[in-house]
């Protein structure tokens, strides 16, 4: 609508070549609309905004089906609480339980050593004495020494269990909790995009979506009017154009309404409507350019509202 308004003035102003004084150079409100899009594609599954209500900056307008966000969401948290659980595993040691086993199987070793001990000096005295072969002696001390090397590798074996992990296995662990929490943040976000709130206050202009239909992401589901005062988009023919500037005072006026301030903000350099060939004196006269000013205050009018500013 803009571009069209400002064509269709363009080419009237230049047919017409208006000229400075009374008569004021044509123009009407325009508006800096902001166009409201969800961040990702999906079904619009409730709408609480409607056109001309106010709205506050943070209140939501409308809500994205979330059902598949909520499952990524309990996935990710799933994956951190594991992730947790490993790192707390390798900072500690191994769990009581399991050194509770090593432990036992540590003592049933220790009385078997003490057994072998035994049975190794009763076998010496009886061999001293002739009525046990050798042989036996041989296999007691065998039976010792296997009881021996039993005990110091369930003692070696309960050492480590008691120590924590190497440095390398808790920077990995460390790493794949960093990891895990970075996914579930992402979840989070996405599941909170899924209800999409004004990002400023202001007027429901035009919703283009209803609930139940499928909104893409990027695609403008409404148009919101900011608060604050409007702009005045004007046409200067090409002999009033230096009379104006960046921050000259004007005055709007309208059909029905009081007077009103503004100050220009903006000066197009090239021309609306451009001759054919040549600038002569005659053809520079019909040469439009578009200036745009702020109202100093709101008021109640409308965009599209056409006015005449005056210098």
């Amino acid at each position: 609508m803009n571009e069209f308004l400002a064509g269709l003035l363009a080419g009237l102003m230049s047919v017409f070549s208006p000229q400075a004084g009374s008569a004021g150079y044509t123009g009407y409100l325009e508006a800096d609309y902001v166009y409201v899009a969800p961040v990702s594609a999906g079904r619009i599954e409730t709408m609480s905004a409607i056109e001309g209500m106010q709205v506050a900056q943070g209140q939501a307008l409308f809500a994205l089906d979330a059902g598949q966000q909520r499952a990524m969401l309990d996935a990710a948290e799933a994956r951190v609480a594991a992730a947790q659980a490993t790192l707390a595993n390798l900072e500690t040691g191994s769990r009581s339980a399991e050194l509770d086993v090593i432990r036992a199987a540590q003592g049933k070793a220790e009385a078997d050593l003490a057994l072998a001990q035994s049975n190794l000096q009763r076998s010496e005295r009886l061999a001293e004495a002739g009525t046990v072969p050798t042989m036996r002696v041989e296999q007691d001390r065998a039976a010792l020494a296997a009881a021996r090397t039993q005990v110091e590798q369930l003692r070696a074996q309960l050492a480590v269990a008691e120590l924590p992990a190497r440095n390398a296995q808790q920077l990995a662990a460390e790493a794949n909790l960093q990891a895990a929490r970075a996914d579930a943040g992402r979840a989070r976000q996405d599941l909170d995009d899924r209800v999409v709130t004004a990002p400023l206050a202001g007027t429901v202009d035009k919703v283009f979506f209803r609930a139940g239909e499928v909104a893409g992401a990027g695609n403008a589901v409404l148009a919101l009017l900011p608060e604050g005062p409007l702009e005045v988009w004007f046409f200067v023919p090409e002999t009033e154009r230096s009379a104006l500037a960046m921050g000259s005072a004007v005055t709007v006026t309208c059909d029905g309404c009081a007077d009103m301030g503004a100050r220009v903000i903006h000066m197009a350099s090239e021309p609306q409507t451009t001759p054919p060939v040549i600038y002569s004196r005659e053809e520079r006269s019909r040469l439009v350019y578009l200036a745009k000013a702020r109202l100093d205050e709101a008021g109640t009018l409308q965009p599209g509202q056409p006015v005449t500013v005056l210098p």
